[in-house]
């Protein structure tokens, strides 16, 4: 699903994959993508790659494809894996940890789900 709010410009720092959990990069106005979930979450990339120097739109809320990085149930909270990829919360929490949304439809590893974007924190 595809409901998209809130849009926003950002230079890819690194190249960053289409439909990836993006956070704050370094530089003023940048994105890198996410790559655990102990940094703040800022959107998903939309359907572009966008290589290193790229300007990219950022899904800062509202629903929005991302790619699945394991098994994701509808409704689930989700956080970001290793490579940006979307993947369920799993509770207890063991340290602080970020959240980009909750899943809109169930799915596995490599299955473009759809986020309702509301970036979140749980502390530990």
């Amino acid at each position: 699903m595809n409901i998209p709010g809130l849009i926003t410009p950002r230079r890819a720092q690194a190249a960053i994959a289409k439909r990836r959990i993006v956070k704050t990069g370094t530089a003023n106005g940048s994105a890198v993508q996410a790559a655990s979930a102990v940094a703040p979450m800022l959107g998903v990339s939309t359907d572009i790659d966008a290589d290193a120097g790229e300007v990219m739109d950022v899904v800062r809320s509202g629903l929005t494809p991302v790619e699945y990085g394991g098994t994701v149930t509808d409704g689930a909270l989700l956080t970001s894996d290793a490579d940006g990829r979307a993947i369920a919360v799993t509770f207890p929490v063991g340290a602080n940890t970020y959240t980009i949304g909750y899943a809109e439809v169930a799915g596995v590893v490599g299955d473009i789900g759809s986020v309702n974007v509301v970036p979140g924190f749980i502390p530990a």
